[in-house]
């Protein structure tokens, strides 16, 4: 299938603007290819700069590793319609030479206006599923409504890649405004942590540094602050989150340090779930971090979802629960996946935080109900809003099986754009004929607390009600 054929424009249900509008499909899997889990769609990255929202996620699942294609969707205008495709030269499903790819990670640099989605790609023809592998990175220069045949951040003729993951510095008081960094992990090296730095767009990259200390760990995710100093949060063999730092624009890494321990409950029915880091910044530079953690549940019975804050990455705060649900709720949450505002800063920060969850932790492979939920500060996470149910629920069986258990990714995604909050999700109907109905959506939120019920009309109540509800898309959805 050519790049132009897979090409297509989606619209949300509502065509007004100023409404939240809650989830709707931005992508569908095209292929047909053997290997793949079809139809599905899994592990979305995003990314908002304006007006605009570039979201990337696997397509077509292959149960050993990695997926068919990655697909991409674009909206230029907040969410009123989007424009979806596949990568061009990457698989061979897309004119390219690899087997398979996976990890997709969005990032956008404004110094020279370019979308870039980090990807990680393995297997060319008798190994499919192992060395050789190597970090790429796709180019569109049009705003993410085409893409270029990516470039190779890294090759890895005798390594196996793992947990890409890329940002930019966009804040042009930076002196290193412009640079962009991707990190990743060689498993051949003990999961030994990467990094590589782009002074042109991502047409070119420097060659792999080490951090000081040569940490070893999983799911690194970059963020830049206003002064251009670079934090690489990630997890360390699932016992703790650390962190790293550049303050000269890449060309050096510190040593690591501690940001928390972690502590996880195993969620049920062998869900794929690492308790991965989640990071963004706001726009006086602090960052936020994070993660699924089960410490402050009796028994470690079930997971919140935590969080830790630094201004300068070498100090950070104590890990508190964000409090979705009361410590002794039945529900377990999981893959978390934070967005800042980054027009906010300081007590007046806008936060916007998706999850995966089970209403009931200890369910099983046929009980468990998957559903997304999400929640929101305004004051940069001192306080937060009443959790909503954005889609689902979903059953284990209806999506992709990997060798390290069903799937809807290893982590998720939420961005601003236009003033709204877009976490973008997994969601599933019931495979039909044998075929799934697994696919990318979004869901546009504006985080802006409404008046307290008791003073609004009914009048406004009901506006508000039919500007909250979810689009008729045929996916099991709830408030």
């Amino acid at each position: 299938m050519s790049a132009a054929a897979a090409c297509l424009v989606l619209g949300f249900a509502s065509g007004v603007l100023a409404e939240s509008v809650l989830p709707t499909p931005i992508s569908e899997d095209p292929y047909t290819n053997p290997e793949g889990q079809h139809k599905t769609q899994v592990e979305p990255d995003s990314f908002g700069h304006g007006s605009t929202v570039v979201s990337a996620f696997q397509t077509g699942r292959v149960f050993g590793g990695g997926s068919s294609n990655i697909g991409w969707a674009t909206t230029t205008n907040a969410g009123r319609t989007w424009t979806t495709g596949m990568l061009p030269g990457t698989t061979v499903n897309q004119g390219g030479p690899w087997s398979f790819i996976s990890d997709p990670s969005v990032a956008y640099d404004p110094e020279h206006d370019v979308w870039m989605i980090s990807t990680l790609a393995f297997g060319l023809a008798a190994s499919p599923f192992g060395a050789p592998s190597a970090i790429l990175t796709s180019r569109s220069t049009d705003g993410g409504l085409t893409w270029q045949s990516p470039v190779t951040t890294a090759p890895g003729p005798s390594s196996f890649y793992d947990k890409n993951w890329i940002a930019c510095d966009t804040w042009p008081a930076s002196p290193h405004y412009g640079n962009c960094y991707t990190e990743w992990d060689d498993s051949g090296l003990g999961n030994r942590i990467l990094m590589s730095t782009s002074t042109d767009g991502g047409l070119t990259w420097s060659s792999a540094v080490s951090p000081g200390d040569l940490p070893s760990g999983l799911g690194g995710q970059p963020v830049v602050q206003p002064n251009g100093t670079v934090h690489v949060p990630y997890t360390a063999n699932y016992s703790a989150v650390r962190t790293f730092r550049s303050t000269d624009g890449g060309l050096t890494w510190t040593t690591s340090v501690q940001v928390a321990t972690q502590t996880r409950h195993a969620v049920a029915g062998g869900l794929r779930s690492p308790p991965l880091p989640s990071a963004e910044v706001d726009g006086s530079g602090k960052v936020y971090v994070v993660w699924h953690d089960c410490q402050f549940r009796a028994s470690c019975a079930s997971n919140d979802i935590v969080m830790s804050t630094s201004t300068d990455g070498i100090t950070w705060t104590a890990k508190t629960r964000i409090p979705i649900d009361p410590v002794n709720s039945t529900v377990d949450h999981f893959i978390p996946g934070i967005g800042a505002d980054r027009t906010s800063f300081g007590s007046s920060a806008r936060l916007a935080l998706a999850y995966y969850y089970y209403p009931v932790s200890s369910c099983s492979v046929g009980t468990c109900d998957l559903t997304t939920g999400f929640v929101s500060s305004l004051d940069g996470g001192v306080t937060w809003s009443t959790p909503k149910q954005v889609s689902g629920p979903m059953k284990l069986s209806w999506i992709a099986d990997t060798s390290q258990g069903r799937m809807v990714g290893d982590y998720i995604s939420t961005s601003f754009a236009g003033g709204y909050a877009f976490p973008v999700f997994t969601i599933a109907k019931p495979p039909t004929a044998g075929v799934f109905s697994e696919r990318t959506a979004a869901a546009r939120l504006d985080v802006n607390a409404p008046p307290p019920a008791t003073t609004r009309t009914r009048r406004e109540r009901l506006r508000y009600r039919q500007h909250n509800r979810p689009a008729d898309d045929g996916f099991p959805t709830a408030n």
